[in-house]
C-alpha cells in the first residue's frame, strides 16, 4: 500500500500528467453519457441547416447534411475512446503472452518469437492495417482487430526483458524448488512484477490507437457513415475547407488533446513507476 502511495503521489505531482488524466477522465465521462448529454441525434439530417457556422442552435455548427456537429464529436469520442481501449486490450494479451513465454523458456523458444517479431516490426504499421482493412470489409470491430493484431511487437519485447531478469531472482527460484509449475511460476510470480512498463505501452499504445482510428476514417477506410467518428468529420471538413473552418478546427483539436493528454499521462506514469527517479525511501 506504501508503494501505491509512493507511485500515486510522484503522479499528481508531475502536473502535465494529471491534467492530462483529468482530460482522459473527461472524455471517457464524455463517452459514457453520450446518449444522456449529446443535444441532437446525430445522424438526423436538417436540410434548412445546411453548414451553418456556430451558434446558439448548434454550437459547433452542422455539416454538409444539417447534422449537428457536437453531438456527431460526443458520439465519435465513443467509437476513438473504444477502438483504444479494445485495440490496445487486444494488442496487450497477445504481447504479455508471447513475451513471457519468450522470456521464461528462452533458447530455441526466444529465438523463434523474437526472430517472428522482427519480421513483424519490418512491416510499416499503418501500411499494414489500410492493406487488411482493404480486404476486408470496413467496421469498428475489423478496425480494432487489426490495430490490435499488428500492435503488440513492443509489449511483447518489454514482457520478454522483464521475464529474463525476473526468471534469475531468488523469490522464483525458491518457488521452483518448492515445486510450482511453469504456469504458476510465470502468472503468479514474474507477470505481476513485469507490468509496470506494459502499464505505460498501453497508455501511449491507446493514444496511437485514436490516431490510427482517426486516419483510417478520414480515408475511408474506417468508420462508415452515417455512424459518427472524428475522422470522417474530418473528410466532410475537407470537402468544405473554404467554407465550413468549424468541421476541420473542432475535430481536429478533440484528436490533438486526447492523444497528447493520453501521452502526458504515459510519461507520467513512466516516471512515478520509475524506482530510480523516487526522491522518498519506500
Amino acid at each position: 500500500m506504501r508503494l501505491i502511495g509512493v507511485i500515486s503521489k510522484r503522479f499528481i505531482r508531475n502536473r502535465l500528467a494529471f491534467i492530462g488524466a483529468v482530460i482522459v477522465a473527461f472524455m471517457i465521462a464524455i463517452a459514457i453519457l453520450a446518449p444522456y448529454i449529446a443535444p441532437y441525434d446525430p445522424t438526423a439530417i436538417d436540410v434548412h441547416n445546411v453548414l451553418s457556422p456556430p451558434g446558439k442552435a448548434h454550437l459547433l455548427g452542422t455539416d454538409e447534411l444539417g447534422r449537428d456537429v457536437l453531438a456527431r464529436m460526443i458520439w465519435g469520442s465513443r467509437v476513438s475512446l473504444k477502438v483504444g481501449f479494445v485495440a490496445v486490450g487486444i494488442a496487450i494479451l497477445i504481447g504479455i503472452i508471447v513475451g513471457s513465454i519468450a522470456g521464461f523458456y528462452g533458447r530455441k523458444i526466444d529465438a523463434v518469437f523474437m526472430r517472428f517479431v522482427d519480421i513483424m516490426l519490418a512491416f510499416p504499421t499503418f501500411f499494414l492495417i489500410l492493406a487488411v482493412i482493404a480486404i476486408l470489409e470496413p467496421s469498428i470491430f475489423t478496425i480494432m482487430i487489426v490495430i490490435g493484431v499488428t500492435g503488440w511487437m513492443d509489449v511483447a519485447r518489454l514482457v520478454r526483458a522483464e521475464c529474463l531478469t525476473l526468471k534469475e531472482r531468488d523469490f522464483v527460484i525458491a518457488a521452483r524448488a518448492l515445486g510450482a509449475s511453469d504456469i504458476r511460476l510465470i502468472f503468479r510470480h514474474i507477470l505481476p512484477n513485469a507490468l509496470s512498463p506494459v502499464f505505460v505501452a498501453a497508455t501511449f499504445g491507446v493514444a496511437g490507437a485514436i490516431l490510427i482510428e482517426s486516419g483510417l476514417s478520414f480515408l475511408g477506410l474506417g468508420v462508415q457513415p452515417p455512424n459518427p467518428s472524428w475522422g470522417n468529420i474530418l473528410t466532410a471538413g475537407k470537402d468544405n475547407i473554404e467554407v465550413a473552418w468549424w468541421l476541420s478546427v473542432y475535430p481536429g483539436l478533440a484528436i490533438l488533446i486526447t492523444v497528447l493528454s493520453y501521452n502526458l499521462v504515459g510519461e507520467g506514469l513512466r516516471d512515478a513507476l520509475d524506482p530510480r527517479l523516487w526522491d522518498v525511501e519506500i
